[in-house]
């Protein structure tokens, strides 16, 4: 058998390598052999010994070797990474199973979808089908057990002959999924170029370990921005349907060798009960395995900061697809570790049953833990298959006939509104207690949990506040529509393609149809809700309500383990109407990926002299670019034009015919979903500005930087040029030299920056030498100034917007309050706490910063800065500000009242050139498409 062609090496240069790899078919399972090849045959050493970490190269060879030996195994690439290499997946099974995985592939997908099955027909299928697993290792690749224990389980389940082995292999079928191989050859190299065995560390590698993304790319699970996420996404909702999907990552917890499952509240409401009681079953059967082989240390629960609340990462992206979710997170590295001494943690609780002592912890010490954790999750597959198979049936059924009849969802908020009515019905205490209403029950300003061991109220009085919950305005859409004729229609595409990338089913009207009074236009979206995939569908659509969460009545709150609110059809600025009655129409269920509709050239012909595109899509930005780029000139209207009967707002682009065939713009057109309008007359000198390409500096940091690598990536899908530049070169100065924009995102400047995190320079290889240094106030910002006072544009994001103090610009901290002796202080996190949510802002759509805009928008904000500026100060513009006391759209906003007046978007003057301050996460994981626009105008505006 033909075996991968690997590379021997991997650059650690910024630039992807092309590693343009000959892949053979697939590796077919073959009988058994008398001996098979021994991790430590093939790579000189167990898996796990100290001090050495084989790369992704080597462990892909391995797979193929053993793939070659064993009938329990083949080897399949599920598409390429970023940076070219394929992405293997080894499914493992008894080799009766490999003769028919086509059979139980189908079994598998009938049943996560229901689609036209009876209960008989369902119970038939389990009966007949086996329990897919996956179980995946390397996708945060610092997290080096990740990658090594799937290896040491797949050898063990291909060369093991016990009975429980052999009974898994039976009802089981098991995907191994590597996560992220470019990062995986990129920390083993670095890692291994250390000759001497003590001095190696996975510590200070010098860019991310995902390309654009690094640990965000287990943040990506519901945009599904990367290829990587994308060729995961459909191995699991499009092509295998697994009932269970088991997430390894590193590291445990101080004190302790491993978190497993269960996990602590809150769980999100969307999904069915029957994940939250799967998630229980599993880890129930992990945890008393571990101790049933004496192998304490393993917390749950409120023993870590891991919920099944957020949506977005691969394991809980997989609760909204009726997927039993697994995250471990284990200590381990190559390099020995001590698991310290934590005196409560002696003390065996509910948290941690069976606790460890302080020791020194070997590598393979955790892969043998990691195969404990998954023989567990494979055992109780095998042993309960028939019902893990049937629940998938029985969650996505559940889910269709909640899409197909009137049906409520209890969110927090609602329960809040109950309750202050209950509390409002009596004020006075006896009258409460008559009406047997707690004290608890009146609590409800404090936004508190109230008592649950006593009811509230009871008979017609309990009917009458109960039916709150199902008032019929609450009711869950039967389904959305999002309009053809919306601004940004490439852009709800690009919502659609995301929905669809995680399986849902899309339709599109293939006639103009009428819902409710409302004309819609063939070729609009359609998503019905009574789909498998429902809870997921709702989860993109409607508002997150996060509970208020704290450590005590009136204590601070506690940090969702990620986002608290992300609706992404909120992110993305996507025009859809929300229909809750039953509704049917000229619809076709699309199949493969929706294509972003041809838009056109109207009206060309020998008299034009140019044409006009709406900056109200986004890819009127990507054509500009391309069009600079080929040397034709672009220009911007600074103010409404009306020209052949058709009006332009403020920002459109005009392109005028020179320099630019119309071809190029009719292939722009097509690829993008752009309408050009041909003129015969061009806008008049005073309504139009002149645009050049921005020679753009993102500015970036040793190890990178998340949002730096998102900002890259976005800029590459749109096609505008840019240079990443550190320390060193800023503080050479000479900026506007090089550069006309530079963009500080959140996290880069002084501000929250770790100092001693970067390596001796004697150790560092001489193509990394440049990214050393470090952003600083006394030699970074007077360059800095420099460059704007000389017509620079400085962009910043988030925590960088500190960057106007250090130039000398008053700006005010607007969260801010008196304290008692009358000084101005932080507000505290018990008054004031906004982790993560979407929030509506104010916006200037007349200003140029803003152009393509309307005046409100959907904004990503994760405990922002939001900021005010004296009246008085010369050169300042407000753009986007916060009006009104409940600017939450989606998530949790505790004393989102102090919001009120405050700026989130602001152009300041300096000397010739201009900053540029920005709140809000506008370019948030590659999602707030609907924000994009804040971005590009300021790339442009200069």
């Amino acid at each position: 058998m033909t075996r991968i062609a690997l590379l021997a090496g991997l650059s650690l240069g910024p630039t992807p390598s092309a590693l343009a790899q000959a892949t053979a078919a697939p590796a077919a399972p073959r009988p058994t052999a008398t001996e098979l090849t021994t991790p430590a045959e093939f790579f000189g050493h167990e898996l796990g010994a100290d001090y050495v970490l084989p790369s992704y190269r080597q462990l892909t060879e391995y797979w193929q070797t053993l793939a070659a030996e064993s009938d329990r195994m083949e080897v399949v690439s599920i598409g390429e990474t970023t940076e070219g290499r394929q992405q293997h997946m080894a499914i493992v099974t008894s080799p009766a199973n490999h003769q028919n995985l086509d059979r139980y592939r189908q079994i598998a997908r009938r049943l996560a979808l229901a689609e036209d099955l009876t209960e008989e027909d369902a119970e038939a299928l389990s009966r007949e089908g086996k329990a897919v697993v996956w179980i995946d290792g390397g996708l945060h690749a610092t997290e080096v057990l990740g990658a090594q224990q799937l290896v040491e389980t797949v050898w063990q389940l291909v060369s093991r002959g016990d009975p429980e082995t052999l009974r898994i292999l039976d009802d089981v079928i098991v995907l191994a999924v590597h996560a992220n191989p470019d990062g995986h050859d990129l920390v083993a190299d670095w890692y291994m170029r250390e000759p001497e065995p003590e001095k190696r560390s996975t510590d200070e590698i010098p860019r991310l370990y995902h390309y654009y993304i690094g640990h965000d790319n287990n943040r990506d699970f519901y945009a599904s921005t990367q290829v990587e996420t994308t060729n995961m996404n459909r191995v699991l909702y499009r092509e295998w349907f697994p009932q269970i999907l088991y997430n390894h990552h590193q590291t445990g917890p101080a004190g302790s060798v491993m978190f497993a499952p269960p996990f602590r509240d809150p769980f999100n409401y969307l999904f069915h009960p029957l994940i939250v009681t799967g998630l229980d079953l599993v880890g129930a059967a992990m945890h008393n395995r571990f101790v049933a082989e004496d192998k304490p240390g393993v917390v749950m629960t409120e023993g870590a900061s891991y919920s099944t609340w957020w949506n977005g990462g691969l394991r809980t992206t997989a609760y909204f697809h009726n997927v039993i979710g697994l995250l471990t997170e284990t200590k381990g590295n190559p390099t020995p570790l001590e698991i310290p001494l934590i005196p409560f943690l002696q003390l065996p609780n509910a948290q941690m049953p069976f606790p460890i002592a302080p020791q020194k912890w070997h590598f393979r010490q955790s892969i043998d833990y990691s195969v404990t954790a998954n023989y567990a999750v494979l055992d109780i597959a095998s042993r309960f298959r028939e019902t893990f198979l049937y629940n998938m049936y029985r969650m996505a059924s559940d889910n269709v006939a909640a899409g197909s009849t009137d049906s409520w969802t209890v969110y927090p908020r609602r329960m809040e509104w109950m309750r202050a009515a209950l509390g409002s019905t009596q004020e006075s205490r006896a009258d409460r207690e008559a009406l047997e209403l707690p004290e608890a029950c009146a609590r409800v300003r404090e936004g508190m949990a109230f008592e649950r061991q006593r009811p509230c109220t009871g008979g017609d009085e309990a009917q009458r506040f109960y039916g709150m919950l199902e008032d019929p305005q609450f009711r869950n859409p039967r389904g959305y529509i999002l309009p053809a004729d919306q601004p940004d229609f490439a852009t709800a595409t690009r919502f659609i393609q995301a929905l669809q990338k995680t399986g849902v089913t899309v339709h599109r009207a293939t006639a103009s149809f009428s819902v409710n009074g409302t004309e819609y236009p063939e070729g609009s979206y359609v998503v019905m809700s009574a789909q498998a995939y429902r809870p997921h569908v709702l989860d993109m659509f409607e508002p997150q309500d996060h509970p208020n969460d704290f450590e005590y009545p009136g204590g601070p709150p506690i940090h969702p383990y990620d986002a608290a609110g992300w609706t992404l059809a909120y992110q993305m600025g996507v025009k859809f109407d929300r229909i809750l009655d039953g509704f049917t129409g000229p619809f076709k269920a699309i199949e493969g990926l929706a294509e972003i509709p041809a838009g056109s050239l109207e009206g060309s012909g020998s008299s034009t002299t140019g044409y006009l595109v709406s900056s109200r899509a986004n890819d009127a930005f990507r054509a500009a670019a391309i069009v600079l780029k080929s040397g034709g000139q672009v220009h911007r209207l600074t103010r409404a034009w009306e020209t052949d009967g058709r009006s332009y707002d403020a920002g459109a682009f005009y392109i005028p015919t020179r320099g630019v065939p119309p071809a190029e713009l009719r292939r722009l057109s097509t690829d993008y979903g752009l309408t050009f309008q041909a003129v015969s007359a061009a806008p008049s000198r005073d309504a139009l500005t002149s645009v050049s390409l921005p020679r753009i500096g993102i500015f970036d940091v040793w190890g990178g930087s998340m949002p730096s690598g998102w900002t890259r990536w976005i800029l590459d899908r749109f096609e505008i040029p840019y240079e990443v530049v550190f320390a060193t070169r800023l503080d050479e100065g000479n900026l506007r030299q090089d550069f006309d924009v530079l963009v500080f995102v959140d996290g880069t400047t002084s501000q929250g920056r770790r100092r001693g995190s970067q390596p001796d320079p004697a150790t560092v290889p001489a193509e990394w030498q440049h990214a050393l240094g470090e952003f600083s106030v006394d030699n970074t910002v007077p360059r800095l100034r420099e460059f704007a006072e000389a017509g620079g544009a400085i962009i910043t994001i988030g925590s960088s917007t500190e960057l106007a103090g250090h130039l000398g610009i008053t700006v005010r901290d607007h969260l801010m309050e008196r304290s008692g002796d009358g000084s101005l202080q932080p507000l505290s996190g018990e008054r004031y706490f906004i982790p993560a949510s979407v929030l509506e802002v104010r916006v200037d759509d007349s200003n140029p910063l803003a152009w393509g805009l309307e005046d409100r928008l959907d904004v990503l904000f994760n405990n922002s800065p939001v900021f005010t500026i004296d009246e008085g100060v010369q050169g300042v513009e407000r753009v986007a500000w916060f009006e009104g006391t409940e600017p939450l759209r989606s998530g949790w906003a505790w004393g989102q009242h102090y919001l009120d007046g405050g700026w989130a978007a602001a152009r300041v003057s300096v000397g010739e050139g201009a900053l540029y301050l920005f709140g809000p996460e506008i370019l948030y994981r590659g999602q707030p498409h609907g924000t994009f626009k804040l971005f590009f105008n300021a790339l442009y505006n200069r």
